[in-house]
């Protein structure tokens, strides 16, 4: 074993971290062969020492890139502070989040909701929607992802992770994404919310025409029902605009978000307009750990770091680079999405390609479409990893 493991000291784990893991947590995830210790920036070194470009930022959460100066600085010293009281008192850094979170997001949207996760903050979107119109029905769209528990499983519109188990939620129509025509016939009076990724990234980094984000503001207002945009992945500047919803124009009822708010402590947030807001009670909702004081910290140093190093327009500029840099490449069809959210289509199954890129010393995501590599990398990714990656790509595709 090359590189030591931080706060590791039981001599089982060392001997065999991937056996020890193993045996002792619930077999539900797929793993890569990886065991990663240590990041730095936009790259990331397992146990044997060997470097990797990360270009997957662990399922877009490495918003600044690992190890950011601000990030750790702002978590250790609210660590020595206060590591954490619940919401059952006030505390300055929750409200400091609070406003620097709200001050970042669209400007109709002046009320947070802080929580733990992407799953959560939509659950308790829908909540808020139907407790604001008293209706229930919810409709969702096909390819949609909206996370693992069991209501956000209900409106998740990729069959293998929904039918697998009964709906918690119910009441839920899907319409095929991007078709303006069967949203029209499907959002009607008995509709509370309807709920999209604005990108859908799970179904291969895909948009709609932005004639369709319009279109669902105004059945929505037509119908009396919450438009919410699922921004898990696609907000804080991660598309080269601070949100889908001022990348697309469209004013959307509620925001949900997690991922990067956080740069890779966790958290989750609903951004809520005025007129829902207005429709909440003492006691309507509620979680222990949500708007935690290290989770505040955390976020008000990504929100500090996005505007004090020009991370929106430095995301575009990556978007931009990799389009040029990557889309020339023989054997890649097309380079979709925006900003550090990009989908790489092409004219074969993806997975081997992933594979040999990691051979090459390259993390990239799959996605539900087995064509499309995605791209999730740090905002703050140098040019020179695309470089890197465009050679390397060449090679695995030769």
């Amino acid at each position: 074993m090359d590189t030591p493991i931080p706060l590791v000291s039981d001599p089982e784990v060392l001997a065999d971290p991937v056996a020890a893991e193993d045996r002792y947590q619930l077999p539900t995830y797929a793993h890569l062969p990886l065991v990663l210790v240590r990041g730095e920036g936009s790259r990331v070194w397992d146990v044997a020492g060997r470097a990797y470009w990360d270009f997957y930022g662990g399922h877009a959460v490495a918003l600044l890139g690992h190890g950011h100066p601000r990030l750790v600085e702002a978590i250790a010293t609210q660590a020595r502070a206060l590591t954490f009281y619940s919401n059952q008192v006030y505390c300055p850094v929750r409200a400091a989040a609070a406003k620097a979170i709200v001050s970042f997001a669209p400007s109709h949207l002046r009320r947070v909701f802080f929580c733990n996760s992407g799953a959560e903050a939509n659950e308790v979107a829908l909540k808020l929607a139907r407790g604001a119109t008293g209706r229930t029905l919810v409709v969702a769209m096909d390819g949609g992802f909206h996370g693992r528990t069991a209501g956000a499983l209900s409106v998740t519109g990729i069959p293998r992770y929904r039918d697998a188990f009964p709906p918690g939620l119910g009441h839920a129509r899907f319409v095929p994404f991007g078709d303006l025509d069967a949203a029209a016939s499907a959002i009607d009076g008995d509709v509370a919310a309807v709920i999209l990724e604005p990108i859908q990234s799970m179904a291969g980094v895909v948009a709609a025409p932005p004639a369709f984000y319009r279109g669902l503001r105004e059945l929505c207002d037509r119908a009396g029902a919450k438009l919410v945009f699922d921004e898990v992945q696609t907000g804080w500047g991660r598309l080269g605009a601070p949100f889908a919803a001022d990348l697309f124009g469209v004013a959307p009822d509620l925001i949900t978000s997690a991922k990067g708010v956080a740069g890779g402590f966790p958290m989750g947030v609903v951004l809520v307009d005025d007129a829902t807001a207005a429709t909440v009670k003492r006691g309507d909702q509620g979680t222990t750990f949500g708007g935690g004081p290290m989770a505040c910290a955390a976020a008000l140093a990504v929100q500090e770091a996005i505007a004090g190093e020009g991370l929106v327009a430095r995301a575009r500029e990556v978007g931009l680079r990799a389009r040029e840099v990557l889309g020339g490449v023989e054997g890649v069809s097309e380079v979709r999405g925006a900003g550090c959210l990009l989908g790489l289509a092409l004219d074969r199954p993806a997975a081997p390609v992933a594979a040999a890129l990691r051979e090459r010393g390259f993390l990239l995501g799959g996605s539900d479409d087995p064509r499309v590599l995605r791209l999730i990398p740090p905002l703050t990714l140098p040019f020179e990893a695309l470089d890197s990656l465009r050679d390397a790509l060449a090679e695995a595709l030769a």
